[in-house]
């Protein structure tokens, strides 16, 4: 099944955590095909950030508010009266959930609430998709990858209240939507790398950082598995998704986003590709700290989303791996950034 991104057109398109790294690169994409984007976020949450450094503000309405206030955001569907939602806004990052569990609990799980409430009360809206991620599954280490049906049970504070979002979002789903009026699905997305990622306690961040400054990069846990994808594989297909159920409400439903089994990396293999291509010398070094408890392996199993749709990732690791530095070295050297994203958009469609 063919998708064209042409689909989103004058489109009244909101996105919560538009300022965040993949809020960002998703704003990029709807602009190119012609959607009028609101976004609803916090203030960009890193220094520097990818959004600050795009031309994304001043194409966009961009509301700064906290997916907590919820007056605030209702306010913003009022006056928007957006037809599709893409909720991404969220507490992303595991270690920082045991930081503050209870702020992360409230702006994943409180923040889902009051935007499906906002999508309740708003007849405007014909196709929301909540953004979780591939930590919602109750994690057994086995070797094969975890498909919709699997229980949902994430361990750490960040995993467990995104499965809490998926559950808040099933049952808002069967208690207000059964008349059809608005389609309502979720993407549970693996690991995603790409230009632009400022976020602590991230490897491939880590990476350009080291990279940039000529040192070792530290690596906390070389072993671990994950199924590492580039920002723009999941991104169109959460595009996809929410076009096609607004087209067909029986598209609604859950599905996993991530690369094929052959993608699944370690943490050292995934440092070793990127020191091959950002070259200069570069190394890194094991310093495994412990830590907080932390997922050792994890794939998806992604039959359903390519069943249903054709679906199939675009590029493998490598290439990803290659566009991050790509990226990165064109920020670093002062080039127009805003090209470099649109020419990797560019490319990923063709591909």
């Amino acid at each position: 099944m063919e998708f064209d991104l042409s689909f989103y057109q004058g489109k009244k398109v909101l996105v919560t955590g538009h300022t965040g790294f993949k809020g960002t690169w998703l704003c990029k994409m709807l602009l190119k095909f012609g959607a009028e984007v609101t976004g609803y976020s916090l203030e960009a949450p890193t220094n520097p950030s990818l959004y600050e450094l795009t031309d994304v503000d001043g194409k966009i309405d961009s509301v700064i508010g906290d997916i907590r206030d919820f007056n605030k955001l209702l306010e913003t569907f009022n006056r928007v009266q957006p037809e599709i939602v893409l909720h991404l806004a969220a507490q992303p990052i595991v270690r920082d959930s045991y930081k503050d569990p209870r702020y992360t609990y409230d702006t994943n799980v409180m923040g889902t609430v009051n935007i499906l409430e906002c999508v309740r009360l708003n007849k405007c809206v014909k196709s929301f998709l909540n953004v979780t991620t591939d930590k919602v599954y109750l994690n057994k280490e086995w070797v094969w990858g975890y498909r919709e049906n699997e229980e949902l049970d994430g361990f750490d504070p960040y995993s467990n209240s995104k499965s809490c979002s998926e559950l808040v979002t099933h049952s808002y789903k069967n208690s207000f939507f059964t008349d059809d009026r608005a389609a309502i699905s979720t993407a549970r997305a693996g690991n995603v790398i790409g230009g632009g990622d400022f976020a602590n306690d991230r490897i491939i961040p880590d990476c350009v950082r080291a990279g940039i400054a000529k040192e070792n990069i530290i690596v906390r846990n070389p072993f671990s598995t994950r199924p590492y994808q580039h920002v723009l594989e999941p991104l169109y297909a959460y595009l996809m998704i929410a076009a096609k159920q607004y087209e067909d409400i029986n598209y609604a439903g859950y599905y996993n986003v991530g690369p094929d089994d052959g993608y699944c990396f370690k943490t050292s293999a995934l440092v070793d590709l990127f020191v091959s291509k950002w070259g200069d010398g570069l190394t890194w070094v094991n310093k495994y700290d412990g830590g907080p408890h932390e997922a050792n392996f994890l794939k998806l199993d992604c039959s359903k989303l390519k069943a249903t749709f054709s679906w199939k990732p675009r590029w493998n690791l490598d290439t990803a791996i290659e566009k991050v530095v790509e990226w990165s070295k064109a920020w670093q050297s002062g080039e127009n950034i805003d090209y470099c994203m649109d020419k990797q958009i560019t490319e990923f469609l063709k591909n």
